[in-house]
């Protein structure tokens, strides 16, 4: 892409404001061309294949399929888009799904107009953008200690974990972290495998012998 490319845009947020203001931002700004928009992550895959945005502007939690679902997908589909996830949210519950996804860049909504501008333009030629915190947050992640004797538990996993320490019922934890009942039995699965158990006592009582919880 040239530097003088105009960029196309899709813009994915369940909020009507939302979308509208970043709509009139973008359309007020030369280099820039807003194709369509979507209040879902479901929508957002069907926009994306009909209208081949450059970049797309991708809120993570919102009813109707969740932003990381989304950017899983359009990462199998090996589509050409960039997605620059533009949320309220900056736990380790939220950034590094993203990432481990596919996505090319994570802002959180308070960023500047200016910088929004920079990070779009950054993420159509390719390159990561990360807010300081977030950014901040997947050094930690990196550095945080891993299961002895497998494969570190990701993010989801370990957040999916501590809801079971708690007690919390499959459908409570589906609730509690926008995703269905069946994505919560499958990190279930993952995490009994790396932890060498066979059932949600045992995983809990492994994960505070190992220092994973508490």
């Amino acid at each position: 892409m040239t530097d003088d490319a105009v960029i196309s845009l899709l813009v994915v947020d369940d909020h009507p404001v939302v979308r509208d203001g970043l709509r009139g931002m973008f359309e007020s700004a030369p280099g820039f061309r807003v194709l369509g928009e979507a209040a879902s992550g479901v929508e957002a895959l069907e926009r994306a294949a009909a209208l081949d945005p450059d970049v797309i502007l991708m809120d993570l939690r919102m009813p109707g399929g969740s932003g990381v679902d989304a950017i899983r997908e359009l990462t199998r589909r090996g589509a050409r888009a960039r997605v620059l996830v533009l949320t309220t949210y900056d736990t380790d519950s939220d950034t590094l799904p993203a990432i481990e996804a596919g996505a090319t860049g994570y802002l959180l909504k308070d960023a500047l107009r200016d910088d929004l501008f920079t990070a779009v333009r950054a993420a159509a030629r390719g390159r990561t953008v990360l807010s300081p915190a977030v950014a901040s947050r997947l050094v930690s992640a990196v550095r945080a200690p891993k299961a002895p004797g497998g494969e570190p538990l990701s993010a989801r996993e370990r957040e999916v974990l501590a809801l079971v320490a708690r007690g919390t019922s499959n459908k409570e934890i589906a609730r509690e972290l926008f995703i269905s009942e069946a994505t919560v039995k499958t990190h279930l699965t993952h995490l009994y495998a790396k932890l060498g158990v066979s059932d949600r006592a045992a995983a809990v009582a492994t994960a505070y012998e190992r220092g994973i919880l508490g």
